[in-house]
């Protein structure tokens, strides 16, 4: 099956990018990068028509990752930990994402 951008084309209608954005932060050492599809089909062991990849990068080092990969459903990723999510919403998600970065930065405080 073909691949466009790591999002597959199912029947032949090719997926829609609805957002691409890289956030960086003041710090000069992080950011966020915020990537939607919307899929003609739910990507297998997601109840929705979405495939996203929300990461939050540190020094280079991916330390917040929400995703939906193929099989796997959706999930987070906290540093080394995995753990499900329930989508809800892409609303939700983004502030879901907003929040864990707020509080991993807050956690992680080098100051």
């Amino acid at each position: 099956m073909p691949s466009l951008s790591g999002v597959d084309i199912i029947n032949n209608m090719p997926a829609e990018l609805v957002i691409d954005e890289r956030h960086p932060f003041p710090d000069g050492i992080s950011f966020a990068h915020i990537r939607i599809w919307k899929v003609p089909q739910p990507v297998k062991g997601s109840g929705h028509r979405y495939k996203y990849s929300l990461v939050y990068v540190v020094e280079g080092r991916c330390v917040l990752r929400y995703d939906n990969e193929w099989g796997k459903g959706d999930h987070r990723h906290w540093n080394d930990t995995e753990s499900p999510y329930i989508f809800t919403s892409m609303h939700q998600l983004l502030a879901d994402f907003r929040d864990d970065i707020t509080r991993w930065r807050d956690e992680n405080r080098t100051t």
